[in-house]
C-alpha cells in the first residue's frame, strides 16, 4: 500500500477529528477500509455527552463485528488520527480486525497533554503492541503531528 493511500485515509481521519472538536468532543477520527480500499465505515469521537466509551475505533469494532465476515475483518485496515487506547485496541483484537495505521501515537498524546497542563489519564497509556500480541501497526506519521497537536490544544481550550 502506498503512502498516498495512507495519506488520503489519514487526512479523512483528521477531518473527522476536526468535526469532533467543533462538536465539543475530543479530536479523534477513524476510518475502516476494506482490503480493496473501499471505505466501509467512519466515525469521530463522541464522548462529550458523558459516555467515555464513544471512541471511533470502538464504534468501528462494533460495526465490523455486526457487518463483516471474520475473513473480511482480518483483511481490513483501520486508519485513525490517534493510536488506539487500550480499550479500543482490545476491541479491535477481540473482533479480529487487521492492520491499524495511525497518524499520531499514544506517546505523542501523553506528551501533548502534559505540555497543555492536562492531568494524566486514569488508565495506563499503553501502545497497541502492549495490548495486542502480533499487532500489525504503522505510525505515527510526523507530517501530521503539528496539526493534531493543535486540535488537542483547541479541544482543551489552550490554543
Amino acid at each position: 500500500m502506498t503512502m498516498n493511500r495512507y495519506r488520503t485515509h489519514l487526512l479523512r481521519c483528521i477531518e473527522l477529528a476536526e468535526t469532533a472538536v467543533s462538536a465539543g468532543d475530543e479530536p479523534f477520527g477513524s476510518v475502516l477500509v476494506s482490503h480493496d480500499d473501499v471505505v466501509l465505515f467512519e466515525d469521530r469521537n463522541r464522548i462529550g455527552r458523558g459516555d467515555a466509551t464513544r471512541h471511533p475505533e470502538f464504534a468501528i469494532a462494533r460495526w465490523a463485528a455486526e457487518n463483516m465476515s471474520p475473513d473480511d475483518r482480518r483483511r481490513a485496515v483501520v486508519y485513525t488520527s490517534g493510536e488506539h487506547c487500550a480499550m479500543c485496541a482490545a476491541a479491535h483484537g477481540l473482533v479480529g480486525l487487521g492492520k491499524i495505521v495511525y497518524a499520531s501515537s499514544t506517546g505523542q498524546f501523553t506528551r501533548w497533554m502534559a505540555e497543555l497542563g492536562r492531568p494524566p489519564m486514569d488508565i495506563a497509556p499503553l501502545t497497541i503492541e502492549q495490548v495486542l500480541k502480533d499487532a500489525d501497526v504503522e505510525g505515527p506519521f510526523p507530517e501530521f503531528a503539528d496539526h493534531i497537536r493543535e486540535l488537542h490544544a483547541r479541544a482543551v481550550g489552550a490554543s
